[in-house]
C-alpha cells in the first residue's frame, strides 16, 4: 500500500505518513490501530509503536513544531517569558514544567517532557550546522525559576552555546523606549530549500504562519528586534554580570 493510500484510511496526508514511517513524528489518535488492521500486521505495529515512539505527552501543535525545528536550516527565536526550550538545561526545564498549573503534571510526565526537551540540544551539533539566533528579554535572565543555582547554571549554558560559530544570542534591554516585539514571542524557521515558516504559540495552542505578507512581516519584525537588542558581545557581558551577581 502506498503512503497516500494509507493516509486515506487514517486521515493523514502522504507527507505525514512518511514522517511517521521515518520516525520523525509520533502517530496520533487511532493511526497505529487503523494501520495495523488495514495492513494486516496482526498487532506487530502496535508493538513497534509502543517501543519506538516515546509517550512524551506533548501537545499536537508542539509536536508539529518540533518536527520542523529538527530539520530546519535556520532558526530564529524571540522569547519574552522564559529561556527558549532549545536553550534550556535539564534543571531549568524541570523547573518550568513543575511550575505549570491547570493541569498540574505528575513527576513521570515532567521527566518525559524534560527528556524530550533535552533532545532538542542536538540543534547545536547536527550537520550541516543550522543558523541559530535568539533575542531574549532581559527579564528572562533574572527570573529565578528553580532557584538561583538553577538560573546560574542556565546562564552559563547560554554563554557556552552563544560561543558556537553558528549561534548568536542577543538580549533586549529593559530601557528600550522603542520595541518591535510587543505582540509577543515567536519562532522563525527556514527549511533546507529556504522556505520560510513562522510559529506562534499561546495558551490554547500554536500555529504556523506560512503565507505572505504575514510571514514576511514577522521576519522583518525579527530583524528590527535584532537591531534594537544589545550586540552578541554586549549581551554576553550582561549575562555574565547577572550570573556573577546571583
Amino acid at each position: 500500500m502506498t503512503q497516500e493510500g494509507l493516509g486515506n484510511h487514517v486521515g493523514y496526508s502522504k507527507s505525514q505518513v512518511a514522517m511517521v514511517e521515518r520516525g520523525e513524528r509520533s502517530p496520533r489518535g487511532q493511526f497505529v490501530e487503523i494501520a495495523d488492521q488495514v495492513l494486516g500486521a496482526q498487532g506487530a505495529l502496535l508493538v513497534v509503536a509502543e517501543t519506538e515512539f516515546k509517550k512524551d505527552g506533548l501537545p499536537p501543535w508542539t509536536e508539529d513544531y518540533l518536527v520542523e525545528e529538527k530539520k530546519a536550516a535556520a532558526l530564529h527565536v524571540y522569547q519574552t517569558n522564559l529561556i527558549p526550550g532549545s536553550l534550556q538545561t535539564e534543571a531549568y526545564s524541570r523547573a518550568v514544567f513543575s511550575s505549570n498549573r491547570c493541569p498540574t503534571l505528575d513527576d513521570e510526565e515532567i521527566e518525559k517532557r524534560v527528556a524530550s526537551r533535552q533532545e532538542r540540544q542536538q540543534l547545536y551539533t547536527r550537520k550541516p550546522a543550522p543558523t541559530v539566533s535568539y533575542v531574549l528579554e532581559e527579564s528572562v535572565l533574572t527570573r529565578p525559576l528553580g532557584g538561583k543555582d538553577t538560573l546560574k547554571e542556565q546562564l552559563h549554558h547560554i554563554l557556552a552555546i552563544g560561543e558556537l560559530r553558528h549561534v548568536e544570542v542577543q538580549v533586549m534591554p529593559h530601557d528600550r523606549q522603542d520595541h518591535a516585539g510587543l505582540a509577543g514571542r515567536m519562532s522563525l524557521l527556514e527549511t533546507a530549500d529556504r522556505h520560510r515558516l513562522a510559529y506562534v504559540e499561546g495558551h490554547k495552542g500554536g500555529y504556523f504562519v506560512s503565507e505572505q505578507p504575514d510571514v514576511g512581516n514577522l521576519f522583518s519584525k525579527y530583524g528590527i528586534l535584532q537591531a534594537q537588542a544589545l550586540t552578541p558581545e554586549d549581551s554576553a557581558t550582561l549575562i555574565e554580570k547577572v550570573a556573577r551577581e546571583l
